[in-house]
């Protein structure tokens, strides 16, 4: 018999797999697919402080082994995932919910936290660092240790839930960042976001996505997810969730064996809807054939 669950943190998951933000809505679109409290918990979409109705289309484009997104952090705004969303995924889900973040100062990151941190049905609050900073040009909080480390301590001032940085991997040196999020009061860290990539319409003479560059996400990025990951749990101690590219039980054990105490499985959602109960239907054999008893074992310590 194999022993599926995790620890992360405080909180102990039944199983890994945890769908990505962005990835999965508010959890109602996969209602008629399974029963979601298989999981071992729901990132849910990106949240900001007020409704957003994303980038113009086209904003999705096919690429091999993945796929490019330029959504925009469409969403119906912290006020109403709070009246509406949260209590509907509770419903149905009765595992850790984690709260996605995103922000374009750090007064709407705070403002966020401050509402969700306050709401019962909220484990995890994950800040997604990889928006840009319209106050300072547009750069990525995530791609500098002193903008990150601001966002995660004025963040942690006012959660009372586990801060979890999301962290871009469009960086030279993503083992700076972390380092500047747990010094910064992080309890976790999450990665990697998607990578920048853009796709050309050949016929149209002009790039596919209407914002020009969008984010990579797929089977594609994840040797990169794997060694970033490698290489921030060797050089912090709070607990990582991994993710970028993950889409088979063995992806899952890499990744473990990588460091990461969880993983968020993203794009692969998009392909098949039925990817986590796969996933996690197969993960048992694998265990097995590798003489692995208990995920507990194989997490890289």
């Amino acid at each position: 018999m194999t022993d599926l669950s995790v620890r992360l943190g405080s909180l102990t998951l039944r199983n890994p797999l945890i769908p990505a933000s962005g990835t999965f809505g508010f959890g109602q679109e996969f209602l008629p697919w399974y029963d979601l409290d298989l999981l071992g918990a729901i990132s849910f979409k990106g949240t900001t402080a007020e409704a957003r109705f994303g980038n113009p289309t086209p904003r999705i484009a096919e690429c091999p082994a993945g796929m490019l997104n330029s959504v925009g952090l469409q969403n119906p705004g912290v006020d109403h995932v709070i009246a509406e969303e949260l209590p509907a995924l509770r419903r149905v889900f009765h595992g850790p919910i984690i709260a996605n973040i995103s922000g374009f100062s750090i007064e709407e990151y705070v403002r966020c936290a401050e509402k969700l941190t306050r709401e019962e049905q909220v484990e995890i609050l994950e800040i997604n660092i990889s928006c840009p900073n319209v106050r300072h040009g547009g750069m990525a909080f995530g791609t500098d240790p002193s903008a990150a480390a601001a966002v995660t301590r004025a963040v942690r001032e006012v959660a009372t839930k586990p801060v979890y940085m999301k962290l871009s991997p469009n960086v030279t040196d993503i083992v700076s960042i972390a380092r500047a999020c747990e010094d910064a009061g992080a309890d976790g860290l999450s990665l990697i976001n998607t990578l920048l990539g853009m796709r050309i319409d050949l016929k149209r003479r002009r790039p596919v996505l209407a914002n020009s560059v969008g984010g990579y996400s797929g089977p594609g990025i994840f040797p990169v997810a794997l060694r970033m990951v490698w290489q921030v749990t060797g050089a912090v101690s709070v607990p990582v969730i991994g993710m970028g590219g993950i889409s088979t039980a063995w992806d899952v054990l890499e990744m473990l064996m990588a460091g990461a105490k969880a993983v968020q499985i993203g794009a692969a959602n998009l392909v098949d809807p039925m990817a986590c109960p796969h996933i996690l239907e197969s993960l048992p054999a694998e265990m097995e054939k590798l003489g692995i008893r208990s995920l507990s074992e194989i997490t890289r310590v």
